[in-house]
């Protein structure tokens, strides 16, 4: 047995380390399924910092289970990292993710190409740990591409394995402040710009 203060410490300790631990900001295996409609995805509400969302799709007997989700990132924020975290499974050679701007992914389960998605690409087990959307921003069988991070704005993924059986997948979507600009450096520029004025006045006045 503990005494009380050491007691106490391991029980304050406990609830520090809960309390700073992220929450999922979705988990099917608490939540529910995501939607497996991209015309109408599960919601997803992030928070600034640390957003896991875990899920599955694959084939489990019944057909391919497509999930759809969807976020928002508001005004001064951005979708800065897009993590592959432990956990990913992958049936046979991949796993695709797409992206969509908007609320919806439009585009059919059965399209020929990537046309109308701003990202598309397929993860490999090897990737976990790896920031997504670096790849995913480059034009992809038709996918438009788009440059990271991913500015404010709504966004539509698309999670898809073909796989024979339940596939896991744990992403981590990290959302950050966008930089303010860089007061000091604005106010040298100013302030070089400002001198070069004055040393041409000078020049043309001598020069009059």
């Amino acid at each position: 047995m503990c005494s009380l203060k050491l007691c106490s410490g391991i029980a304050i300790a406990g609830v520090l380390s809960v309390l700073s631990a992220p929450a999922a900001a979705y988990d099917e295996f608490v939540s529910g399924d995501l939607s497996g409609n991209g015309l109408t995805p599960t919601f997803i509400a992030l928070v600034s910092g640390s957003n896991p969302v875990f899920g599955t799709t694959g084939n489990p007997g019944t057909g391919t289970d497509r999930d759809y989700f969807s976020i928002a990132i508001p005004v001064g924020f951005q979708l800065s990292q897009f993590m592959l975290l432990p956990g990913s499974a992958v049936i046979g050679n991949s796993t695709f993710l797409g992206l969509q701007a908007g609320t919806q992914v439009t585009l059919p389960a059965n399209a020929p190409s990537a046309s109308g998605l701003m990202g598309a690409m397929h993860y490999t087990s090897a990737m976990v740990g790896t920031d997504l959307l670096a790849v995913l921003g480059v034009p992809f069988a038709g996918s438009s591409g788009f440059t990271p991070p991913l500015a404010a704005g709504n966004y539509a993924f698309w999670v898809q394995d073909f796989g024979a059986g339940t596939v896991p997948y744990s992403f981590n979507l990290v959302v950050t402040a966008v930089p303010e600009p860089d007061t000091y450096a604005l106010m040298l520029a100013a302030l070089g710009f400002t001198g070069f004025i004055a040393r041409r006045r000078k020049k043309q006045a001598v020069s009059q």
